[in-house]
C-alpha cells in the first residue's frame, strides 16, 4: 500500500522593485524564502504594479524589475523548486484586485495606518495608494496560499487580505484559503548602521553608512560596517536595552549568517579587545554571503536572454495556478466566463 504525501504548504511573498535591495531584505524575507524551498511550496513576485502607486520613471522602473528578479535568483530562489514571476505579467492579479476591491469597504481601507502615514497630502495620494492593500489581498489569495511571510509593518495588511476572503467566502461560498502570517522570530527587523533604532530601508538605501546593498563591493561593504554606530561601552551582548541597539544589530547580522547559536557567538567574541573585533568579523561575514550573490546577479544581468526565459517560464507556472481561481472568482460574482475563453 502506497503511503500518501502530506500536501506541501504553499508560501506566497512579494518584493517591491524600489530603492536597492540590501543586507535587510535579504536577512528578514529572502533567506527565509531560500531555505523553505525543500518543505514548502513557494511563490515568489515581484510587485511591479505596487510600485506605480507613486511616479516611477519607466525606463528606471524596467530595469529595477530585472534587477530585483536577477538579485533573488541570485539569492538562491531556485526556479526548478519555486516560482519566481513579475506580477504585472500575471494579468489575473489586475481582474482579481478589481472584483475585491468591489468587495472591500472603504472604510476597512481608510483605517490603514500605513496609508495615512504615506497618504499625509491627500491631493497628490493616488487612489492606488489607497487600494493597492486590495492588490495585496488578491496577490496571496489568487494563490490559496496557506502562509504569508510578513514583517510587523504589514501585518494589519495580512489581516485585511483575511478579511476581505471570509466577507467574499460569506457572500458568494467557500472560495478562498485564509492566509496566516508568519513572521520571524529573530531577525525580523535588521537595523540601519548609521541609526540602529530604524530599521534598514531602500528608500534611505543611497545614504552613506545606512545599509549594505546586495550589489556592493567588499571594500564597501568593509567600510559601512567599519562605521557602524554603536555606543561607548565595549560590553559585546545580545540586548534589548535601546543603548546597546548597535551592538544586538551588528550580533544579529552575524548570527543570521554564520549559523550559529547565540552561546556560539558570544563565544567567537569573548576574547575580543572591542567593538573594532566584533565589526571587523560581522564585515567579513557579510562580504563571504553577498560576494556570491553579487557575483550570480552579474552574470544575471549579463545574460538578459536567459533572464526573460526564467521570468517567463515562472509567469507560465503563476498563470496556470492563477487563470482557474480568476475564473472562480469570476463566476461566483455573476461574471460568466465563454468557453473560448478559459
Amino acid at each position: 500500500m502506497t503511503e500518501s504525501k502530506t500536501p506541501r504548504r504553499r508560501v506566497l511573498s512579494g518584493i517591491q522593485p524600489s530603492g536597492r535591495m540590501h543586507l535587510g531584505n535579504y536577512l528578514g524575507a529572502v533567506q527565509q524564502w531560500v531555505q523553505a524551498q525543500e518543505e514548502k511550496e513557494g511563490l515568489y513576485c515581484v510587485v511591479d504594479l505596487h510600485a506605480i502607486t507613486v511616479y516611477q520613471d519607466p525606463e528606471e522602473l524596467e530595469e529595477q524589475v530585472r534587477g530585483t528578479a536577477a538579485l533573488l535568483l541570485a539569492c538562491g530562489i531556485d526556479p526548478e523548486k519555486s516560482v519566481l514571476f513579475v506580477q504585472s505579467h500575471v494579468r489575473a492579479h489586475s481582474e482579481a484586485a478589481w472584483i475585491l476591491n468591489c468587495q472591500t469597504p472603504l472604510g476597512w481601507l481608510e483605517r490603514m495606518t500605513q496609508f495615512k502615514s504615506k497618504a499625509a497630502n491627500k491631493e497628490r495620494a493616488s487612489a492606488g495608494l489607497l487600494t493597492y492593500p486590495v492588490l495585496q489581498a488578491a496577490d496571496i489569495l489568487l494563490y490559496d496560499a496557506d502562509e504569508v511571510p510578513v514583517g510587523d509593518d504589514q501585518r494589519q495588511h495580512l489581516e485585511l487580505a483575511r478579511d476581505i476572503a471570509g466577507r467574499f467566502n460569506h457572500l458568494y461560498g467557500e472560495t478562498f484559503v485564509l492566509p496566516e502570517p508568519v513572521i520571524r522570530k529573530f531577525g525580523a527587523r535588521i537595523m540601519a548602521f548609521d541609526n540602529p533604532t530604524a530599521k534598514m530601508s531602500k528608500s534611505s538605501g543611497d545614504a552613506q553608512g545606512h545599509a549594505v546593498a546586495l550589489t556592493d563591493e567588499d571594500a564597501k561593504i568593509r567600510k559601512t560596517i567599519k562605521r557602524a554606530v554603536t555606543d561607548s561601552g565595549r560590553e559585546i551582548v545580545f540586548s534589548e536595552d535601546p543603548e546597546k541597539a548597535g551592538v544586538n544589530n551588528l550580533l544579529t547580522i552575524y548570527k543570521l549568517l554564520t549559523g550559529k547559536d547565540q552561546e556560539a557567538v558570544l563565544k567567537d567574541f569573548a576574547e575580543a579587545r572591542g567593538y573594532g573585533d566584533l565589526k571587523k568579523a560581522v564585515a567579513e561575514a557579510v562580504v563571504e554571503s553577498i560576494r556570491p550573490i553579487r557575483e550570480r546577479y552579474e552574470r544575471l544581468m549579463g545574460d538578459p536572454a536567459e533572464l526573460d526565459r526564467l521570468l517567463a517560464v515562472g509567469a507560465d507556472r503563476a498563470r496556470a495556478l492563477a487563470e482557474p481561481k480568476i475564473i472562480q472568482i469570476k463566476e461566483r460574482v455573476g461574471l460568466t466566463v465563454p468557453a473560448a475563453l478559459r
